[in-house]
C-alpha cells in the first residue's frame, strides 16, 4: 500500500453530509483512507485525507467530481508517499490564550520552534467577544530540544497579554 496515495483536500460551506459523501465515492471506488483531518472553520468545512488508490488522479477526480459539485466543494489532490506510521509521537500540549492581534501565532510559533518544538497539531479558535476578541490555540508537538528548554521559552512569552500553558503527555506503550 505504499504506492498511488494521494492528499485530497475539501472546502466547502459547512453543511450535514460532507464526509459521508466524499468518503462513501471513496468506498465504491475502492479507495483505502489513511490518516484524516476533518474540521469546521469558521462557516465552512474543510477536509484533508489521505487517501490510497490504485487508479490514477484523473479517475479519482473524476469520481469525486459529482458529489463535489453537487455540494459546492473545492477539490484538490496531490500524489504523496503514504507513509502511515512513520511519524512520532507528541510528547507536549500547549495551549495559548491571547488578546486576538495580528501576529500572535507566527510569534508563537517562532519562539517555540526556536526552543526545539516540532509542532503536529495546531488548531486555533477566536472565542470572547466582537469587543475583546480572544483568541485560542492548541497545539501538540515533540520537544525536541528537550522540556526544560521549551518551559524556559514559555515563561518568557508569557506576559499581560499572553497566557501560554504546558502539559506533558506521557504516553504509556504496550
Amino acid at each position: 500500500m505504499e504506492n498511488n496515495w494521494y492528499m485530497l483536500t475539501v472546502i466547502g460551506k459547512d453543511r450535514p453530509g460532507i464526509v459521508a459523501g466524499i468518503t462513501t465515492e471513496l468506498y465504491k471506488e475502492g479507495c483505502y483512507l489513511g490518516e484524516a483531518s476533518m474540521i469546521r472553520l469558521g462557516g465552512d468545512f474543510t477536509i484533508m485525507m489521505m487517501v490510497q488508490y490504485d487508479g490514477n488522479e484523473q479517475a479519482l477526480e473524476n469520481c469525486l467530481n459529482p458529489v463535489a459539485h453537487k455540494m459546492s466543494l473545492h477539490l484538490h489532490l496531490d500524489k504523496i508517499k503514504g507513509k502511515l506510521h512513520d511519524h512520532r509521537t507528541p510528547d507536549v500540549s500547549i495551549t495559548v490564550y491571547g488578546a486576538d492581534k495580528s501576529g500572535i501565532v507566527a510569534k508563537v510559533a517562532t519562539e517555540l520552534s526556536g526552543a526545539g518544538l516540532d509542532i503536529f497539531n495546531l488548531e486555533s479558535i477566536v472565542g470572547g467577544s466582537k469587543e475583546k476578541p480572544i483568541y485560542i490555540m492548541q497545539m501538540e508537538g515533540h520537544a525536541d530540544k528537550g522540556i526544560d528548554i521549551l518551559k524556559q521559552k514559555i515563561e518568557k512569552l508569557t506576559s499581560k497579554e499572553i497566557e501560554v500553558h504546558l502539559e506533558i503527555i506521557d504516553t504509556m506503550l504496550g
